[in-house]
């Protein structure tokens, strides 16, 4: 079975996750922004050992640390959708804008489609490509423990921003009406920032998304 751990990291306060099979102690690291002293410390915690590096999207709070923690564990980065490769080739001017320590651009090992799979020890999360906020950005979905981990598709109360190149508002809300609230209102996702909650709280009260549905 899936079990995670939530790992604030950067100065914008990024869900990091580390996620793994309790069967194999076999994990990956979601979202590495930076702060990996924060994940070292919980794979310490929680006797965990990374087999892979997952990416939602590669904005630099979500994207900035993942060449550090792959060289460091000799791990492959998988993920996002090609669509955000441009994001990924401008880490190192993200990093300037935001005073980030600057980031390396990588390669990674895999791009993910809609529809493909990966797998966490013996766990098999689904991959589902949800742009809006970016181009490539994609969504990962156990479905045994009804849990997804959504980036910076939808918040609590909130959805991601459409203002930055690449985004689109009418595409980020068909991503979210058509890929994850289709999944089911008893999900409870991990987003990218802030508090975690479910699809069928979302449909009801978000002033963005809720009462539109159905």
């Amino acid at each position: 079975m899936l079990k995670y751990r939530i790992i604030p990291v950067t100065p914008f306060d990024q869900n990091c996750s580390l996620v793994w099979c309790d069967e194999t102690m076999r994990g990956a690291v979601v979202d590495p922004g930076g702060d990996l002293d924060r994940v070292y410390a919980v794979m310490k915690e929680e006797g965990v050992t990374l087999d892979k590096i997952l990416l939602t999207h590669a904005h630099i709070d979500h994207a900035g640390a993942a060449a550090d923690l792959a060289d460091e564990h000799s791990l492959p980065i998988v993920g996002p959708h090609k669509g955000d490769d441009y994001w990924i080739q401008g880490l190192p001017q993200q990093s300037k804008m935001f005073g980030f320590k600057e980031a390396r651009i990588f390669e990674p090992a895999q791009w993910l489609q809609d529809g493909e799979s990966v797998q966490v020890g013996n766990v098999t999360l689904s991959v589902l490509h949800c742009p809006g906020h970016t181009p490539g950005h994609v969504v990962f979905f156990d479905p045994v423990t009804k849990l997804a981990i959504v980036g910076d598709v939808l918040f609590n109360g909130s959805i991601g921003r459409t203002d930055f190149p690449g985004g689109d508002h009418a595409t980020l809300i068909r991503s979210i009406k058509e890929k994850l609230f289709t999944l089911g209102g008893d999900v409870e996702f991990i987003p990218g920032h802030g508090p975690m909650s479910t699809f069928d709280y979302e449909m009801k009260t978000n002033p963005f998304v809720g009462g539109q549905w159905g």
